[in-house]
């Protein structure tokens, strides 16, 4: 079965640094420190981010670094920048270098949460997180990938306050009621997943993940029909895989059956995942 989770978007650009800030490729020259960056700038920064312009706000900052290489608020950014895009390593290394400025500690220090949990450093990001919101109670960012560290641990109370407190700092982020909608299958609770995914989807109508993870609660309680209608056709084999999944989770083996080999003929080519709970759900039923 598919479950979606998402905390970041992915971007086209991003800032990447290892032992400093370094370009991310607009300019060949080494960065040299100097005076800090203006306030404006780093309002201009903030405001690209929160608006999702990652390509404008990577511009913003590697401008910047060129001349501000030694700006623990750039180092901060270049870190923000290379967590949306996936490069994790970076953002920790920058994360963790920003954190040593006072005034950067409380922020870097969630970032570094995050970016040890994406990395697989459960442990370790676990430790972060709780510093984070025991430093500043309202980072819900922070929250919320505390709440997917909970969930990693099936530690299902946690997890539900972690996503209340998120969701309370972030005024309903729809990534957050995605996250906790998430969490609450994970829990085999579609009832109670569905509001959260659907008011995930009021907020944020293009959330694809929030769609994918509607889809599949919907077919766990048995409304496979409904889960699988208007899917784009790109989508087919795999909202019909998992809505087989689910068939199989309610020990509904003919229906599995009949939508996992559906997902089989919608794959342009071999369909390992369906072609295995195909196996699986063969296997379940003989031995009814």
């Amino acid at each position: 079965m598919t479950f979606y989770r998402r905390i970041f978007p992915a971007i086209l650009l991003c800032c990447s640094v290892n032992a400093a800030p370094a370009l991310a490729g607009l300019f060949d020259s080494t960065p040299k420190p100097s005076s800090a960056v203006s306030d404006e700038t780093i309002s201009q920064i903030q405001s690209a981010f929160d608006d999702e312009r990652y390509l404008d706000a990577s511009k913003i900052v590697d401008q910047s670094l060129f001349s501000h290489a030694d700006d623990p608020r750039l180092t901060y950014w270049a870190a923000e920048l290379s967590l949306v895009h996936g490069a994790y390593q970076d953002a920790l290394t920058n994360f963790t270098a920003a954190k040593k400025d006072p005034k950067m500690h409380d922020l870097a220090l969630a970032g570094e949460g995050i970016a040890l949990s994406e990395l697989g450093r459960h442990d370790e990001a676990m430790a972060s997180l709780q510093a984070a919101v025991k430093d500043e109670p309202s980072a819900w960012r922070a929250w919320n990938a505390l709440g997917s560290e909970y969930d990693r641990r099936h530690d299902w109370a946690n997890a539900e306050a972690a996503y209340a407190n998120a969701l309370s700092s972030s005024g309903g982020a729809a990534i957050v009621l995605n996250n906790r909608g998430f969490s609450r299958l994970s829990q085999k609770r579609p009832d109670i997943a569905i509001p959260d995914l659907v008011a995930a989807l009021q907020k944020k109508p293009d959330l694809a993940v929030a769609r994918s993870n509607l889809r599949l609660a919907m077919s766990m309680q048995g409304e496979y029909d409904r889960a699988i209608k208007g899917a784009p056709a790109a989508d087919q084999a795999e909202v019909l895989n998992n809505a087989g999944f689910a068939a199989m989770l309610r020990g509904d083996y003919a229906k599995a059956t009949e939508l996992l080999t559906e997902a089989m003929k919608a794959k342009n080519g071999y369909y390992a995942i369906a072609a295995a709970n195909l196996e699986l759900t063969q296997n379940l039923a003989k031995g009814q």
